[in-house]
């Protein structure tokens, strides 16, 4: 069985085959052939802690990818990547684009490798050109091939005839203004062309004959880059898509409501190819409730930040009634470079969204309260629910050795985020991308010579 996982920036759930009014009929079509799963989370909604999480199998605190690979923030065992393990069971891995966990890919197991470009310098499609063309060579084992889009990061292009501003609705937890509204609109335009990069890669499994013995992972690291979104613990910060499709009964056009974590697709590929899980893996595999013999494989999920553009150390236990999340930093307001910079944050930091006060405690019930807008932590009618998810939270840092537990999470040498109060985060992320792939460029060589730069 091959394997590809493809990933995008910033994308959430807000897609077409999510009921999203967003255009995606490539995701769509492989939702309807595959697996769709309705409340599949990131452990950890920030870029690299995300990928890092899904790609060991483990917590955020546990891989030590504490913060962003590109403010020197690095996975501390790459031993434990998802591509080294595969690599030591027969397959060859590949890589096509962004992995943003460390500076030489070849550390996490990859051996054929078309690096990302820096943002904006020739766009998506030379990722997808460099995944086609490994997917047409000859394969004389299975394969894992990573693919990883920039989109839908910002910054956003501007919206096209088909995405009428007019007629946008912006994301739930934002006011419906003509900032937001045209914001949205702009998202859609990215979107779109993620999707159509994503057909293109469907479309070359198909004609090289490798759809029927081929597992495709198509899933996001965290919600969308907008305010009260990435790198937030409610579900419009780390609810992520997660589409399956290939053998094993992921076919048919399932829906699953159980609630799934990304450090459970780990588990999943072991049980799938019948290789002994290793000791690290947090999670448990999902092939039950694919094969619909459970409802749950979760009880409680987890999801945590620590550092993302700024220091913001947070927790979050979830059940499919309760949320609850908990702040251990000593900012009382908004920590403003963790949003991203753009008309939907402009319009906010207008109305004051710098002085806004965080909670240090929240629970919510997400059957009454979706959107996660009313905290009932001081209502003692639910202090019996605050007792247990503070208790469930408390036994899983404990559990897994959290070093906020400690105190201070400290930084490592050489990293570096902003300042607290540092009103435009979101313009500075993308750049110092850009900069860093700029200035790390490697000479990559795989089996089939210098890939990077081609």
């Amino acid at each position: 069985m091959n394997i590809i996982y493809l990933h995008s920036h910033d994308t959430g759930r807000y897609l077409q085959p999510y009921g999203h009014a967003v255009p995606a009929p490539n995701l769509q079509r492989l939702a309807e052939e595959g697996v769709l799963f309705r409340r599949a989370f990131s452990a950890a909604p920030t870029c690299s802690p995300s990928r890092a999480c899904l790609l060991t199998g483990q917590s955020a605190h546990s891989c030590g990818q504490l913060g962003l690979a590109n403010r020197d923030f690095f996975l501390q065992h790459p031993e434990r990547h998802l591509a080294n393990f595969l690599r030591g069971h027969g397959y060859r891995a590949a890589l096509c684009g962004f992995q943003h966990l460390t500076l030489d890919s070849r550390t996490l197991g990859y051996e054929w490798i078309a690096e990302a470009d820096p943002p904006g310098s020739r766009g998506p499609e030379y990722r997808t050109e460099a995944a086609v063309e490994f997917i047409n060579r000859e394969h004389d084992r299975p394969f894992f091939l990573a693919v990883g889009y920039s989109e839908t990061h910002r910054v956003f292009p501007e919206p096209g005839e088909a995405e009428d501003v007019r007629y946008t609705l912006p994301p739930a937890p934002l006011p419906d203004t003509p900032e937001t509204r045209y914001d949205m609109a702009s998202y859609k335009r990215m979107a779109k062309i993620l999707d159509d990069q994503v057909g293109i890669v469907l479309e070359a499994l198909e004609e090289a004959g490798l759809a029927g013995d081929t597992l495709f992972i198509y899933t996001t690291d965290h919600g969308l880059a907008f305010p009260a979104m990435k790198c937030t613990l409610t579900d419009h910060g780390f609810g992520v898509s997660l589409i399956m499709r290939g053998p094993h009964g992921f076919s048919g056009g399932k829906v699953v409501d159980g609630m799934v974590s990304q450090i459970d697709i780990y588990p999943t590929l072991c049980e799938l190819l019948g290789v002994e899980p290793p000791a690290w893996l947090e999670g448990r595999s999902v092939a039950p409730l694919v094969a619909g013999r459970a409802e749950e494989i979760n009880e409680e999920i987890f999801g945590e930040v620590s550092y993302h553009a700024g220091y913001e150390p947070k927790r979050a236990v979830r059940t499919q009634r309760w949320k609850y999340i908990r702040r251990f930093d000593q900012w009382p307001t908004t920590t403003m470079p963790n949003i991203d910079n753009g008309p939907s944050k402009q319009y906010l930091m207008a109305n004051g969204l710098a002085e806004r006060r965080v909670h240090e405690e929240a629970l919510y019930d997400l059957i009454y309260d979706p959107n996660e807008a009313c905290n009932l932590v001081n209502d003692p009618a639910y202090a019996e629910a605050l007792a247990e998810m503070r208790g469930r939270l408390s036994s899983w840092m404990e559990r897994t050795d959290d070093p906020l537990l400690r105190g201070p999470v400290p930084m490592p040498e050489g990293a570096y985020v902003d300042s607290p109060d540092d009103s435009h985060p979101g313009v500075s992320e993308r750049d110092s991308v850009t900069q860093w792939l700029r200035r790390e460029r490697l000479d990559i060589r795989g089996e089939s010579g210098v890939i990077s730069g081609r």
